[in-house]
C-alpha cells in the first residue's frame, strides 16, 4: 500500500481514469458491433445506429481513450461498410 500522500492521490486518480476509460471503450465497442450487425442485416434504422456508433467513437477519441487516428480508421471502415451495403 502506498504511504506517500501524493502517491495515494495518484492511485485514486488512475483508478477513476481506468474505470471511465473502460466505460467509454466498452460503449464504443458495443455500438460498433450493433452498427455492423444492423448493416449486415440491412435494418431500416441503419443510419441512426451508424450515427450513434460514430458519436461514441468521437467521444472516446476526444476523451483520449483511443487515439484520434484509431478513431478515424474505425469510422472510415464503418462508413465504407455502410456505403458498400447500400450500393449493393
Amino acid at each position: 500500500m502506498r504511504k506517500n500522500k501524493s502517491a495515494i492521490k495518484r492511485t485514486v486518480q488512475s483508478e477513476k481514469r481506468r474505470l471511465r476509460n473502460s466505460h467509454f471503450k466498452s460503449t464504443m465497442k458495443s455500438r460498433i458491433k450493433r452498427a455492423i450487425g444492423a448493416i449486415d442485416r440491412k435494418e431500416g434504422e441503419v443510419e441512426t445506429i451508424f450515427r450513434d456508433a460514430v458519436s461514441s467513437i468521437d467521444k472516446a477519441a476526444s476523451k483520449g481513450v483511443v487515439h484520434r487516428n484509431n478513431a478515424a480508421r474505425k469510422i472510415s471502415r464503418l462508413a465504407r461498410k455502410l456505403h458498400k451495403s447500400q450500393t449493393a
